[in-house]
């Protein structure tokens, strides 16, 4: 089985001393079921809805050869929400919405898919208030879709595994410890089992 993970600075698992992030603490979890398992982070920092749509489909390809189960998970929103200096995010929720539309419908065409709801930014309650705002938009999106998604934001926002390693950091990625809870909130989401085909 092939994976690709794409998003932004929480895909790649910035702020995590071990490198691991959520994507690489999940990655043991199906080698069980699937001992030649290749996993691929495919975050880039600051990366938001618009710049995942315009990569995705190209860097899937080159990892995803034919002849293989393959699988595509995305988590994007927080940069969408971040301020581009004029107290606006930098995506409008609308051209968010349509990104998540197009990725979510190419991708499917190409493997079974999930997406996880963006992580908070806790260092600025506005960019967060706008996150809580689009969170509900990419549920539905993804519902239209037929694509699970799981909402993380309220619970991360309130976890002190999460808070507490943003906080001695940069304000918004979180420690090891934080990334630990996220790989279990989705590790244990029924929809990443099936998907995983580790139920």
């Amino acid at each position: 089985m092939r994976i690709c993970f794409f998003g932004d600075s929480f895909t790649q698992g910035v702020g995590d001393d071990r490198g691991l992030g959520w994507c690489g603490r999940l990655t043991p979890r199906m080698r069980g079921r699937h001992p030649d398992l290749t996993a691929y982070a495919l975050g880039i920092r600051r990366d938001t809805s618009a710049e995942i749509l315009a990569r995705w489909e190209s860097e899937a390809r080159a990892r995803l050869p034919h002849g293989h189960p393959h699988r595509l998970a995305f988590c994007f929103g927080t940069n969408d929400c971040a301020d581009d200096g004029t107290g606006r995010g930098r995506v409008s929720p609308a051209e968010t919405l349509r990104n998540a539309t197009a990725i979510l419908a190419g991708a499917a065409a190409m493997a079974p898919v999930i997406l996880v709801g963006p992580p908070p930014a806790l260092d600025d309650p506005a960019v967060d208030r706008r996150i809580a705002a689009l969170e509900p938009g990419l549920g539905a999106v993804a519902k239209e879709a037929g694509i699970p998604f799981l909402s993380v934001f309220g619970t991360l926002r309130q976890a002190p595994a999460w808070t507490a390693g943003a906080a001695a950091g940069d304000g918004t990625h979180p420690a090891g410890a934080g990334y630990a809870l996220l790989a279990d909130l989705i590790g244990d989401w029924p929809a990443f089992r099936h998907w995983a085909d580790i139920a």
